[in-house]
């Protein structure tokens, strides 16, 4: 056998090897957030993350005493949101929000998104189903 052979065979056995290490690393919903903790956020969108493999939608919620909380509530793939309806220019910064999800088990100011209701009242699912999350008929795709 070449060198050339030998460096393909390899490579081709390191990828088989890492690419199922980069499919389980995907957290499951349970490893971060708290199905017994669910929230509803009022705020505007100050910033959106679209990154894999999970975009963030980052909203300043107002406190009782005026003051902001910045809150980030993560959301399905960008792909699976663009499929449900939710692209870069359908929630503009600055647009009122109201979202439903579940903290994360740490207590920070992260949660999980369910729906995002604009001042519209049209409500957009925006949560990642498959990977634990609750059954709470948020996902128009669960029966």
């Amino acid at each position: 056998m070449s060198i050339k052979q030998i460096t393909a065979i390899t490579g081709l056995l390191l990828a088989a090897i890492t690419i199922p290490a980069q499919i389980n690393a995907h957290h499951a919903f349970g490893a971060e957030f708290d199905a017994n903790r669910p929230l509803t956020l009022e705020g505007k969108v100050s910033r959106i993350e679209w990154v894999n493999p999970h975009a963030w939608f980052i909203i300043d919620v107002t406190n009782e005493d005026g003051s902001e909380t910045e809150w980030w509530i993560e959301g399905g793939t960008p792909n699976t949101l663009l499929r449900r309806g939710i692209h870069k220019r359908s929630i503009r910064i600055g647009t009122e929000v109201m979202i439903d999800g579940y903290q994360a088990k740490d207590r920070s100011n992260r949660a999980n998104g369910r729906n995002i209701t604009l001042a519209n009242g049209e409500k957009l699912f925006m949560g990642s189903s498959g990977t634990g999350a609750p059954q709470d008929g948020a996902d128009p795709t669960e029966h």
